[in-house]
């Protein structure tokens, strides 16, 4: 039995770190995975495989990856039940926000509200936070790039331990999309 994933590549073609779309279908067909697709170049693929769990399918592409480029790219991979039981639980209201306005930041693994305990969320209103299984969803009204919640969000003594990378809704939605094929 085959499976549809996503597999979620953090921090790539930023800072240094470029990865052509090309060489990362090449990568994942070369471990074996059919029906590899990429989605824009902000380090999303779209790939089948029967075999591997989510955290195992994870380790492979991110040690093939370092292999490839000569430096580690932190993956996740989620399949579609997941993809699409994340978009479907979003406490906020998608249908009548931007794509802009709204992220979701997938982990890689369950997240307890303790670790946010320390943020005081009235501080940055109207932005808001809310947390779902293995996922943050973030509304920011003014966008990604200015929101001070965001910012505080990804800071070490939040993530630590943890591989956290965001999607905007446009992509989180794109993404149950092609996996859902």
């Amino acid at each position: 039995m085959t499976t549809t994933y996503a597999a979620l590549l953090r921090g790539i073609n930023v800072g240094g770190k470029k990865v052509p779309m090309a060489d990362l279908r090449a990568v994942l067909e070369g471990l074996g995975h059919d029906g590899v697709r990429t989605y824009l170049q902000s380090g999303q693929a779209v790939f089948t495989s029967g075999r591997g769990d989510e955290e195992a399918l994870a380790a492979g592409i991110t040690r093939a990856l370092e292999r490839h480029f000569g430096f580690r790219i932190d993956v996740l991979v989620r399949d579609h039940a997941y993809l699409k039981a994340v978009a479907e639980a979003c406490p906020f209201p998608a249908a009548d926000l931007e794509g802009r306005q709204l992220h979701v930041t997938y982990f890689s693994e369950p997240v307890d509200a303790a670790r946010f305990a320390e943020i005081d969320r009235a501080a940055f209103l109207p932005e808001e936070f809310r947390l779902g299984d293995r996922a943050l969803y973030l509304y920011v009204p003014d966008g990604l790039g200015r929101s001070r919640l965001a910012e505080h969000l990804s800071k070490p003594r939040v993530t630590r331990g943890l591989i956290a990378t965001t999607r905007n809704w446009n992509t989180v939605l794109k993404l149950v999309e092609l996996t859902g094929d």
